[in-house]
């Protein structure tokens, strides 16, 4: 079964994106330890890497087809949810947008996945994009153009995170970021398969060999990337992380 065939036996919904003439995707499937993943990798020097939450009017962008119908002459190559959301779809945890603080960083336990600590920020910076531990972030204070913070980190130092059972039978899609400690490289995944936090996990530990890598959302975990023919819709998202690169406003639908 294909990846997008699994989907569909799930009734994840998704529709078939406009293909963007000239770009490379970078999106790809992969398989791990016989579990289906696509995986997007980002250079975080040379992309237009960005978190997107509200539109220049302040309303809440909510989805990716929002985001490219705002983005004069460019386009999405890649997106996908980028944290956890109130039902408001304000951030549960810290989050910046060109700088400006939104939500502010909550370094205490609580309930649910993103108070399983530790959990973590994913910062991008001016060219770089790091996941880091939270108590690390608020010790280092990074400067960060936008950040989110999630929960609960997946890899930590190059160890998966201390709660993760290799037994467990909690699956679920999910998706999430993983980055080097430099932050050259950032690679986003999501499962076309329920998966368990373990398994999950070892993806970006054993298959992708990063050392840092942060839970985004499961249950609500959207992709879009046209380079592969898919977009996934439902209800209206929070924080929303995605690369936009120009393209030519003559192409149907530009």
């Amino acid at each position: 079964m294909t990846p997008r065939s699994a989907l569909a036996a799930l009734g994840l919904a998704t529709a078939c994106a406009l293909p963007l003439p000239g770009l490379a995707s970078p999106c790809e499937d992969i398989a791990h330890e016989g579990l289906s993943y696509t995986i997007c990798e980002v250079d975080p020097a040379a992309d237009d890497l960005r978190l997107f939450l509200t539109d220049d009017d302040g309303g809440l962008y909510g989805s990716f087809q929002a985001i490219d119908r705002a983005a004069s002459g460019e386009a999405l190559v890649f997106a996908m949810n980028a944290g956890m959301y109130h039902p408001d779809r304000r951030p549960v945890g810290h989050y910046l947008e060109e700088g400006k603080e939104v939500m502010r960083l909550v370094t205490n336990a609580g309930p649910g996945n993103f108070g399983m600590l530790p959990n973590g920020v994913f910062c991008i910076g001016g060219a770089s994009a790091r996941v880091i531990e939270t108590l690390r972030y608020e010790a280092e204070a990074p400067e960060c153009r936008y950040a989110t913070q999630s929960g609960p980190m997946l890899v930590i130092d190059g160890d998966l995170h201390p709660r993760f059972l290799p037994d467990s039978t909690s699956r679920h899609i999910r998706n999430g970021v993983g980055t080097t400690e430099a932050g050259d490289r950032a690679v986003f995944v999501i499962a076309n398969q329920p998966v368990t936090f373990h398994e999950f996990g070892s993806v970006f530990r054993d298959a992708l060999d990063l050392p840092q890598a942060l839970y985004f959302d499961g249950n609500v975990s959207r992709l879009h990337a046209p380079g592969l023919g898919r977009s996934d819709f439902g209800f209206a998202m929070g924080p929303i992380v995605g690369v936009l690169s120009p393209v030519d406003e003559t192409r149907p639908g530009g």
